[in-house]
């Protein structure tokens, strides 16, 4: 189990050079991105970086929330409600009101890795995964281990979880 705090973090700017993103962990593999998870503003409407190959999910943690627009695509991006999209089909974030709202993401190299998002409320056990995530959004305990807002946890064996404030759960298995 790895405990990654904020001061482990790294920020860059977006692909498409409209925002930046802050790198909570990422893995490759053969020099291609095989997962990666960040956190992100969206503060105007506008296009999301295309990623070729990615698959996306997108939680927003905090403010109002937007729409997703793209061809065949119209989601809504609710606080705490996550949602899942290709990363290489063209989005635009719509219907932000000028407000600001913080997104957590999870990208994973489509066909090489199934990825489960949940928000969790309540204390529980989560069997093992190829990688489990569990994000603080407050307070929270993950085997004894205390966290605190925007704490990571990473771990590939089975845990408990005892959250105060939600925390957001990724769990990643290989296809």
């Amino acid at each position: 189990m790895k405990l990654l705090t904020p001061a482990d973090y790294i920020r860059q700017p977006w692909k498409n050079g409209k925002g930046e993103t802050v790198e909570l962990s990422r893995a490759d593999r053969g020099g291609a991105m095989l997962w990666r998870l960040s956190m992100a503003t969206v503060a105007e409407d506008g296009p999301f970086s295309l990623f070729s190959g990615i698959d996306r999910n997108l939680t927003v943690l905090d403010g109002p929330g937007f729409r997703l627009l793209g061809d065949g695509i119209d989601l809504p991006c609710l606080p705490l409600s996550p949602v899942a999209f290709a990363g290489d089909v063209a989005v635009r974030a719509t219907q932000t009101g000028g407000q600001i709202s913080t997104d957590f993401n999870v990208m994973t190299a489509r066909g090489l890795l199934l990825a489960q998002v949940d928000v969790r409320t309540v204390p529980g056990n989560l069997a093992a995964a190829d990688m489990t995530a569990v994000f603080a959004l407050g307070q929270a305990v993950v085997n004894g281990q205390h966290m605190t807002r925007h704490d990571l946890i990473l771990t590939e064996a089975a845990c408990h979880i005892a959250p105060v404030d939600p925390v957001l759960i990724v769990q990643l298995f290989l296809c």
